[in-house]
């Protein structure tokens, strides 16, 4: 029951359509995503290798996070990712009242906005009201209220399980080597706990992917 697939079943896709899996295309795209930053060091380090692939992703931060770290949060922005809402504590949304759900996404909101300044793909970023449910947990009243409110749930297509201390780096890589595909919305974490998998694994999947001719791009809204 806890197995969790590296790659979404189209059968899961299709039960909850309302929600974002992927972003199907022709066009050599690839999007990945990072949870639960900004994170001293992890996230700079992300920033710089993206930069460095001419490379777009959309950062899914916890509140509580971007508070403690604006400055990463800053840059993050500056860079010209897309930021999207994950909490401000990291709730699961199976075991959390609904009530309080919606509110801890609403002050993430806010606080994200609190960072915004003139800066023009900063506007950008901000205003696009992504969000994703930590641990993938949502329940379909948490999920019904956020997108009446104008919030795109935005899940995945690969995981590269980076978050998992039984798998190893190597592993890491191949599961998002092997399954991504154009239009695939990847997911990595820029936490600690996962830093030593993802960043050999994004490292890989960046080389692989762009000697392969694709481009990675933020999350649109």
């Amino acid at each position: 029951m806890n197995f969790i697939p590296v790659k979404t079943p189209k059968l899961i896709k299709g039960i909850f359509p309302n929600y974002t899996w992927d972003m199907p295309n022709d066009q050599k795209v690839i999007y990945l995503t990072f949870d639960d930053g900004p994170t001293p060091e992890i996230t700079n380090w992300t920033l710089e290798l993206l930069k460095s692939y001419n490379a777009k992703a959309t950062f899914f931060c916890i509140g509580n996070n971007i508070e403690s770290h604006p400055e990463i949060f800053q840059d993050t922005l500056k860079d010209g990712h897309a930021i999207g809402n994950h909490t401000f504590s990291h709730l699961k949304g199976w075991t959390t009242n609904t009530e309080v759900y919606v509110n801890e996404v609403l002050k993430t909101q806010e606080t994200i906005g609190f960072q915004q300044s003139t800066n023009d793909n900063q506007q950008s970023a901000i205003n696009k009201k992504l969000f994703r449910p930590p641990y993938g947990k949502i329940k379909s009243s948490q999920g019904k209220q956020l997108l009446n409110l104008g919030y795109k749930i935005i899940m995945w297509d690969v995981l590269a399980f980076d978050w998992k201390d039984s798998i190893t780096k190597e592993q890491s890589a191949k599961n998002v080597i092997s399954k991504t595909e154009s239009g695939s919305i990847v997911v990595f974490h820029d936490s600690l706990k996962a830093a030593p998998r993802m960043q050999y694994a994004l490292a890989k999947t960046l080389e692989h992917f762009s000697n392969e001719g694709f481009v990675f791009k933020s999350i649109p809204m």
